[in-house]
Formats: structure tokens, C-alpha cells, sequence
């Protein structure tokens, strides 16, 4: 006679209980409570009553729990668990075992003393796409003070990635320091050294869209399976994530796995933890044990030899004084060093002019921000509207044709990139859309600029233009 499933899970943990102590069993085991199981989807929802003995059994039990659910209900077999989060208000989530049906069964040597099972380990995932930029590596990567202790750690770590030392690696600097060079350089050399390694690199923005549209779509278990596989995770721009509770919360479940299995962790942010002021404590408590690595502004001296550097690898001409006044006077940003290279290039080349002191002067003051002005969200659509040569109306109308689609979108993706406005406000302000679009927005072109070189200059060209006005 076929066994119901909760006789099934009865039977479970009396084989668990085999293989366990007693006090074990009674502190760990007793306590959890079985809910259903789907024969559809061959899902087994169980309930823990907190979230410290889901974490619990998650690190010291869940081989154990996935070998004797596998031989009892099936090699296909998926555990989820009910946590009760707050019982005063009956409030609970739901979250998969790390151990999937993707599993197969493959003996591995035990590691831990008190366990007498074989340990099983998870196939192989599948590859993916790191969405690192090639073309920022540690050969490029010009060193000076500036940055020479968090180049050196993090070439360190490249060479030896397994290591739990200096984890996570928490790297902050002003922008155009170089945050985000240093950290694509680091999976780079881990992904070449290592090429088995499932290394990834994602904006804290596009991290959030995806945690969005994971809840809309009720995908939510997928989206943090997806992220626990990872082997070094790399995410940019966490400040993004000060106003946005949700996404820290998931967020935190996605760390503690990785950290508590030995995975790497590198984050980049625009200032040091203590002042990530909305961000959850437990989050910024985690940030802390590792290591924290300030990249500064880089001085004249390193901004002279990335200009040379740039300068040599462009097979360019330009005048020692003219190199020097551009260091001296470009604020100490990599971006608008290599901006006004950029346009010093094409006022040559266009006007058929010298690279002298005098184009360099004239660029200059075109290229760099020369107060502390606050740019304004009418700053940057009128700069993007006199690129793509529309009117402020049309952009903040409701017209769906493609060119003002499109600088609808640049709108908002510079808008959130360098204002510190929520969505919802960026929102009203441009075409009077919710918070929705313009984080579709900005996820639309960012993937653009990844694979179209041209548009990813055009963008960079509209940020020069309107850093003028700030």
C-alpha cells in the first residue's frame, strides 16, 4: 500500500534520527512540522519556527536532510520551509533547501566529525555569463598611492579565490576613482586562472530589478537558488540599495549562504559601510568582517602615467605640458581624464587643429566640472535632448516612438545614476512614470551599452555635456 506523504516524512525522520544525537535530534529535528507535498512538482513544505533554525539546519544538516528525503521520496524530491518571521502578526516566507533537484548523487569525503552519512554534492550548474568588461583588467589597471593597498589585496585574492581571508572584500571610493575597474579586473583573473569557477558581476541596480521582477513573477526561490550557486559574487554601487528594505533582506540570505560556504564576496560602494545610512544592521555588520580597502582619487603623478598609458595605447601625439595641465586640472577623476583625451582627439581631428596648450585649455573647461553645483534632472534632459535632437515635451510626453523612447530611457538611467532621487521621483519627473519604468529603464540600457559600443559613447558623450552644467 502506497504510503501517504506525511507518513513518508515521518519515516525521514526516524532515519535522521539514526544518524544524529539525541539532543540533536530533539533540539533540531523535533521542532520542525510538515506542512504538504506536491506530487506535481514533488515539493516538500515543511515548518521551522525561525529563521535561526532554518540557517542551522541549512549549514550543518542539509546534506544529511538531502540524502534521506532523496532515498524516501525520490531522487527529484525539492524541501522548502515555512519560517515564521514574526507570530505576533502571523507573518512568515518561504524558502528552498540549497539542495535541489538538480542534484545528483556523488559521495565526497565527510568534513564534518560529528556525521556519520555520506556527504552528497550538488551537478555541475550550468555556465554563465560572468557580464564582466573585458577591457578592465589588472594590465590596465595603472598603480599609484592612491590605490596601491587595494590593487595589491586584490590581485592577492584573484590568485587565490577559495581563501576566506579578507571576506568580503568591501572596496569604496568618490566616483572615477577606479572601484569598478578594480573589481571587474579581480574576476577577470579568477575566471582565467579559474575557469571552472561560476563568477559573476552585477550593478546593485540591476540586482534590484531582478529581485523585482522575481517577486512579481513569484519566481522569488529561483532568483536566490540562482545567486547561492555563484562562486564569487561581485556587486557594484550597493549605496543603490539604502532605500530599498526588501532587496537588502534577500540580499542578506544570498551573503550568509555564500559566506558560510566559503564562496567570495567583493562589494563597491561610493563610501564605507558606517555611513550607508538606511541600510539593514545586519547587513552592514557583515560588510565589516571582512576587509574594507578605500580607493582615493588618484594624485597628478598617477593621473600623468594614466594618461600615458592611454595615450601609448592609442598610438596618440600629445605634448608633455599639455598632459601635465590636464593632470593638474581634470579633479582627479580616471573618467574625465579619459573624457577630455576624448575630446581633445576630436577638436583635432574635426577642426584640424593642434593638440596644443590652447585646445587643451579650451576642452578643458568643456570637460570638467569646475564647482560643486548639484545637477538637477533638467540638466541632464536638456543635455540629452539636444543630443538626440528632441524637445523636453516630446520626452515627457506619451509618445512611444523609438528615438523618444529611447532618450526617455537615457533620461532615466542618468537621472538614477547621478542624483541621489528615488525611483518613484525620478519617476513623476521625466514623462510621469512609475518606479517600475525607469528601473526597466535603466536595466534596458545598461544591457544595451554592454553590446552596442556605439550607443555605450553616445551615453558617455551626454555625460560629459552635462557635467558642464554642474
Amino acid at each position: 500500500m502506497k504510503q501517504n506523504p506525511s507518513e513518508l516524512w515521518d519515516r525521514s525522520l526516524q532515519l535522521i534520527k539514526g544518524n544524529v544525537s539525541e539532543q540533536q535530534y530533539k533540539t533540531w529535528f523535533e521542532p520542525i512540522v510538515f506542512e504538504s507535498y506536491s506530487p506535481a512538482t514533488m515539493t516538500l513544505l515543511v515548518q521551522v519556527p525561525s529563521p535561526f533554525v532554518y540557517e542551522y539546519l541549512e549549514e550543518n544538516f542539509v546534506d544529511l536532510i538531502s540524502k534521506v528525503l532523496r532515498r524516501v521520496f525520490g531522487q527529484s524530491i525539492r524541501l522548502s520551509y515555512r519560517i515564521i518571521t514574526d507570530k505576533t502578526n502571523n507573518k512568515d516566507m518561504v524558502l528552498q533547501s540549497d539542495k535541489s533537484d538538480d542534484q545528483v548523487e556523488k559521495p565526497l569525503p565527510r568534513t564534518r566529525a560529528n556525521q556519520s552519512y555520506t556527504v552528497l554534492d550538488a551537478a555541475q550548474p550550468q555556465a554563465i555569463d560572468s557580464q564582466l568588461n573585458p577591457h578592465q583588467t589588472f594590465d590596465n589597471f595603472i598603480e599609484g598611492l592612491s590605490n596601491k593597498l587595494p590593487r595589491s589585496i586584490g590581485l592577492s585574492l584573484a590568485q587565490n579565490p577559495s581563501s576566506t581571508l579578507f571576506n568580503p572584500l568591501f572596496v569604496f571610493g568618490p566616483s572615477g576613482c577606479g572601484k569598478t575597474h578594480l573589481i571587474n579586473a579581480i574576476g577577470l583573473r579568477v575566471k582565467k586562472l579559474f575557469p571552472q569557477k561560476r563568477v559573476l558581476y552585477v550593478s546593485a541596480r540591476l540586482f534590484q530589478v531582478q529581485y523585482t521582477n522575481a517577486v512579481k513573477f513569484n519566481t522569488l526561490n529561483d532568483f536566490i537558488n540562482f545567486y547561492q550557486t555563484i562562486d564569487l559574487l561581485i556587486v557594484d554601487d550597493i549605496q543603490e540599495w539604502m532605500t530599498a528594505p526588501r532587496t537588502q533582506n534577500t540580499f542578506f540570505h544570498i551573503f550568509d549562504h555564500l559566506f558560510r560556504n566559503g564562496k567570495r564576496i567583493i562589494l563597491a560602494c561610493d563610501r564605507p559601510p558606517v555611513d550607508l545610512k538606511g541600510m539593514n544592521e545586519r547587513l552592514v555588520t557583515r560588510f565589516c568582517c571582512g576587509l574594507i580597502a578605500e580607493l582615493e582619487r588618484p594624485d597628478t603623478q598617477l593621473c600623468i602615467d594614466i594618461l600615458n598609458a592611454k595615450i601609448h595605447h592609442d598610438g596618440l601625439d600629445i605634448p608633455v605640458e599639455v598632459v601635465n595641465f590636464i593632470a593638474e586640472n581634470a579633479n582627479g577623476s580616471v573618467r574625465d581624464l579619459e573624457g577630455v583625451i576624448n575630446s581633445i582627439l576630436a577638436y583635432s581631428v574635426v577642426y584640424n587643429k593642434p593638440i596644443d596648450m590652447a585646445l587643451a585649455e579650451s576642452v578643458l573647461k568643456r570637460s570638467v566640472k569646475i564647482d560643486n553645483k548639484p545637477l538637477t534632472i533638467d540638466d541632464i534632459i536638456e543635455s540629452v535632448c539636444g543630443y538626440f535632437n528632441v524637445s523636453v515635451e516630446e520626452v515627457n510626453g506619451k509618445s512611444r516612438k523609438r528615438n523618444l523612447v529611447v532618450a526617455r530611457q537615457v533620461s532615466m538611467y542618468l537621472a538614477q545614476k547621478h542624483t541621489k532621487m528615488p525611483a518613484s521621483r525620478i519617476g513623476k519627473l521625466i514623462a510621469g512614470r512609475d518606479h517600475s519604468t525607469v528601473l526597466h529603464s535603466c536595466e534596458k540600457v545598461e544591457e544595451r551599452m554592454k553590446i552596442d559600443k556605439l550607443f555605450y559613447e553616445e551615453v558617455t558623450k551626454i555625460e560629459n555635456t552635462f557635467k558642464l552644467k554642474k
